[in-house]
């Protein structure tokens, strides 16, 4: 009786582990994705601005001024957040990988529901 209780102990460890994995791997994703949607805009915003580069309206000049500068903060603020991004997936990756050796069947219950939810969420965006 021991042994089987151990091995489905294992077996829960094991499963709560590769969710933990998984969790990690989608918060890169999720990140990449977003990252790379910004550099994308980002690098349109610079293509329209060397287009309109040659227009000497003083409108179009004070607008490409503008969006120069915004753009500028836009990439400052996109390393920053990346950094920040870092960091808290990390932490977050740390304190579910902690959780999960300490209460693995709760780990496993809420990777569940969190399933879930997520399947929810994109059924909808369908």
């Amino acid at each position: 009786m021991e042994a089987s209780f151990d091995g489905s102990q294992t077996d829960v460890r094991g499963a709560a582990e590769q969710v933990a994995n998984d969790f990690k791997n989608g918060v890169k994703n999720v990140r990449a994705v977003g990252a790379a949607e910004l550099r994308i805009l980002i690098a349109d915003v610079e293509q329209l601005l060397d287009r309109v580069a040659n227009l000497k309206d003083a409108e179009t000049v004070r607008i490409r001024s503008r969006v120069e500068e915004a753009l500028e903060n836009a990439k400052r603020n996109l390393e920053d957040t990346t950094a920040t991004v870092k960091i808290k997936a990390r932490r977050v990756a740390s304190s579910a990988d902690n959780y999960v050796h300490e209460s693995p069947w709760q780990a496993l219950g809420i990777a569940a529901l969190v399933g879930i939810a997520i399947g929810l969420l994109a059924s909808r965006r369908s």
